[in-house]
């Protein structure tokens, strides 16, 4: 799956600029603002104010601002300000409802015609990660990886079905679950679950078998809502 592009200087690199739109790279720049938390979850915000913490001008900024208001990152208040979604119960229940209405199909599919090397790269770097949160807990280190196996393991699955429409609206549906990672805690034995629920799949995927992997799936997605409730 594609990944969100790191935020980069305009001044200090005109040839990047000349590659992209400069609405593109607002956009990317107001999610990364937003998931590094340089702009707080919910907050209310004037367009100069982001325009000036993003670093792009005003006007690249207001097209982004529109895609992302589609999108219901963000709610644009004429002449007022920007409103960014405070994330909640409805946009949990809708982000998870998405995951497994899409997931389900797809991770039978992986289950039965994935490469057997991707499977067991991903399972030997769960595995690896999840011996050292162990012995030695979690730090920014572990949650980066963790975030780069998240998107990976599941960009595999969805990669499987081979529709490029899916693929896009998962990578905007990934914005939705960023959100609602930003105010949740995590402690080791969330982080250790996790990490146990995708090698449940992982390890249904390895033996073929398209019933269990579709069962470690749901019983992931579940979980993880329930996780992002505050319910466990």
């Amino acid at each position: 799956m594609k990944k969100l592009q790191e935020p980069r200087n305009l001044k200090s690199n005109a040839a990047d600029t000349g590659a992209r739109r400069l609405s593109d790279v607002a956009y990317d720049r107001i999610l990364e603002s937003l998931f590094e938390r340089k702009v707080p979850v919910g907050a209310f915000i004037s367009q100069n104010e982001l325009s000036a913490i993003v670093d792009v001008p005003v006007g690249p900024l207001r097209d982004a601002l529109r895609v992302l208001d589609a999108e219901g990152i963000l709610t644009i208040h004429p002449r007022s300000g920007i409103q960014f979604v405070r994330p909640g119960l409805e946009l949990t229940r809708s982000t998870y409802q998405f995951r497994s209405i899409v997931e389900r199909a797809a991770v039978r599919v992986f289950a039965e015609e994935a490469d057997e090397q991707v499977m067991n790269a991903l399972e030997v770097r769960h595995s690896r990660l999840l011996r050292r949160v162990e012995r030695d807990g979690i730090g920014p280190e572990q949650l980066l990886e963790m975030d780069a196996l998240e998107l990976d393991l599941h960009g595999h699955i969805i990669q499987a079905l081979r529709n490029p429409l899916i693929e896009s609206a998962y990578r905007r549906m990934h914005n939705y679950l960023r959100l609602l990672r930003l105010e949740r805690n995590v402690t080791a034995p969330i982080f250790i679950r996790t990490l146990k629920e995708h090698i449940d799949i992982l390890e249904a995927c390895a033996t073929r078998n398209a019933d269990a992997a579709e069962k470690a799936l749901l019983a992931h997605f579940q979980a993880a809502m329930q996780r992002n409730l505050g319910l466990v």
